[in-house]
């Protein structure tokens, strides 16, 4: 989903910084910190981004005038070079809902961190996850472990779809919990892919090797 340039107005000082040319990538915008409230700064910055929908729920609630209906729909999105973002997005069009998941998903994108942290490799490229990781949602967890280059992703299809817009190529998993709910299921591996970027390796000491 592409907006036309000419068409979009930004309304926040990011988005003004982008239309600007100030910001004219990605890494910046998250580095600067400001907050990321317009899809289009994405669809500027990304221009190669793509989207998949994990999932199509319809939703049904009870109110006073009757039984109300609405899909919701679980998007991915990423550029399988270390951008990705998750999104879920609530209507009584499937389309529409599919839309606001796929906007919901640019406003959460995040850069992760990607290397070659697999022993039986070491070849140096960005292939896999530097080191181990693992993220939790609900009874969900998913561990992320480096492999080494060629073994492809070892994961359920949820996991792979996220892994795969993410730019991993080859890792091991682990899951426990109820990996059949899709939505519990993609946001602990987008948790655990957060989570290899904010882990911080300890420094080696004075005396180490």
């Amino acid at each position: 989903m592409a907006y036309e340039e000419a068409e979009w107005v930004p309304k926040t000082r990011l988005g003004k910084l982008v239309a600007d040319g100030q910001i004219t990538t990605m890494e910046d915008a998250l580095k600067s910190r400001l907050p990321l409230r317009e899809p289009q700064i994405v669809d500027l910055l990304l221009p190669d981004l793509t989207d998949e929908v994990l999932d199509i729920n319809m939703v049904q609630r009870m109110t006073d005038s009757g039984r109300r209906v609405k899909f919701r729909a679980t998007v991915i999105v990423g550029n399988g070079n270390g951008y990705v973002g998750l999104g879920q997005g609530k209507d009584v069009q499937v389309g529409n809902a599919i839309k606001k998941a796929i906007e919901a998903a640019k406003l959460n994108i995040q850069h992760i961190t990607r290397g070659c942290g697999s022993w039986e490799c070491a070849c140096g490229n960005e292939h896999t996850v530097p080191y181990e990781a693992t993220g939790k949602i609900g009874s969900v967890v998913v561990t992320l472990i480096p492999a080494p280059r060629g073994l492809g992703i070892a994961a359920g299809s949820t996991a792979k779809k996220v892994l795969e817009k993410a730019g991993i190529r080859d890792v091991w998993t682990q899951t426990e919990g109820t990996t059949r709910t899709t939505l519990n299921f993609a946001k602990a591996t987008f948790v655990a892919l957060n989570n290899v970027s904010t882990m911080r390796l300890p420094k080696k000491g004075n005396g180490g090797v």
